[in-house]
């Protein structure tokens, strides 16, 4: 193994004994935490029992036991799609949002902002390891919706190429299962 991969490894299980700590601490499971800090980042494309399913690689079976989970202890709420019937949006609630107090993501944040450069002296290299790794396991990208092919700028604001539904701005800094590759973030 060389250097860099022993690194990688060895950061994965750092962050993952943060998740531990920090599920433990709430009475949860590690998906647990991940799920709601999932849900931090997912635009309205992204927020769906199926997204997660596709963002972890875990059943439908899974999503549904952690959302049941998640929903009994208040952390989360579901909503019907008024424009697709079954579809189902989930949010995090305020006691949702508490659970991700002072998370292993803000921990790491501080770090990344006190290194030479910043986190964005990693992005482009952890970026593209990223695409790679996704590509050889077959899973879906997912990336920030204004950094998709699919991201329209018009007169009247934000649209969606794929759906050609129209954007809010906040809909845009988050992350879509729908997300493609442009040349710029290959």
């Amino acid at each position: 193994m060389n250097q860099t991969a022993l690194l990688l490894e060895r950061l994965g299980a750092l962050i993952q004994q943060s998740v531990r700590d920090d599920a433990a601490r709430h009475g949860l499971l590690p998906i647990h935490i991940q799920v709601l800090h999932y849900l931090t980042l997912a635009n309205r494309y992204s927020d769906l029992p199926i997204a997660i399913a596709e963002y972890f690689g875990i059943t439908r079976g899974t999503v549904s036991q952690t959302l049941a989970v998640l929903e009994r202890k208040g952390y989360l709420t579901k909503q019907r799609d008024a424009r697709h019937g079954k579809r189902v949006h989930l949010q995090l609630t305020p006691a949702g949002e508490a659970v991700l107090h002072e998370s292993w993501v803000e921990r790491v944040e501080q770090i990344l902002g006190e290194q030479p450069g910043g986190a964005a002296a990693l992005e482009h290299p952890l970026r593209a390891l990223l695409t790679a790794m996704q590509r050889v396991n077959g899973q879906r990208a997912f990336g920030l919706c204004h950094q998709c092919a699919h991201f329209l700028t018009e007169d009247s604001g934000a649209r969606c190429g794929l759906t050609r539904e129209p954007l809010a701005t906040e809909q845009t800094v988050r992350i879509c299962r729908e997300w493609t590759a442009t040349a710029d973030t290959v």
